[in-house]
């Protein structure tokens, strides 16, 4: 199946702020690397609401601090991945949004149809390897350490319906060095998801994603000379 434009109502290349909801579970860094983006203007968006998946987490303070619009969803008060998925959308489903950004997000969603291509996430892993349910976090980094791989980095995907399972957008790598630790090879691939994530969202806001089977088309950027 071959889809044109990721979204059904493209926003037009350059022109308009992209609506954006976050989703988090945690520390809130991937957060707060797009809160430091916007406010550089480096990325034309606007974070219209955040939500958390429990109570207390950090990711909470950083959005409080800069007055973003929070709602916690709490996954511990719902008994199957629909109920909680019904609610979450609710909330969601109250705005207007363009793209859902799953940043630190650990729990799985059953995706409306309406929301097929408007979501994404990042890993900090080269998916397909090291992906799947349990995987976040230091436990990702630290089963690249153990398989002894070579390679590491991030992924931005499309999500649907499983963990880490959606066509892929874009990858950056990182070499895995001989004397790297979790904290070490973390640091380093996360200052490459601190540039895929707003990346990703640019090539969205400028309509330049096709998607094809599993396969994610970037079309090249416009010449912008006279």
């Amino acid at each position: 199946m071959k889809s044109t434009s990721p979204h059904p109502d493209p926003l037009p290349k350059g022109e308009g702020t992209i609506n954006l909801i976050v989703l988090i579970s945690g520390s809130g860094t991937t957060l707060q690397n797009l809160i430091d983006q916007i406010a550089s203007n480096q990325l034309n968006a606007k974070i219209i609401l955040v939500i958390a998946s429990k109570p207390g987490i950090k990711g909470i303070e950083i959005a409080n601090a800069v007055k973003l619009p929070v709602c916690v969803v709490d996954r511990s008060q719902f008994l199957s991945v629909n109920e909680y998925s019904k609610r979450v959308f609710t909330e969601i489903n109250r705005l207007q949004v363009d793209l859902i950004c799953l940043c630190g997000w650990l729990c799985l969603l059953n995706i409306p149809m309406r929301y097929t291509h408007r979501i994404i996430n990042i890993h900090p892993a080269m998916l397909p390897s090291f992906g799947g349910k349990g995987m976040y976090g230091k436990r990702v980094h630290q089963a690249v350490l153990d398989y002894g791989a070579k390679v590491s980095g991030c992924t931005v995907h499309f999500v649907d319906n499983e963990y880490d399972a959606g066509p892929i957008i874009l990858q950056r790598s990182v070499e895995v060095l001989e004397d790297d630790t979790v904290q070490t090879l973390a640091a380093r691939v996360f200052e490459q998801e601190r540039i895929a994530l707003p990346e990703a969202i640019r090539l969205f806001q400028e309509n330049r994603l096709t998607i094809e089977g599993r396969c994610v088309h970037v079309r090249a950027a416009e010449d912008q000379t006279p």
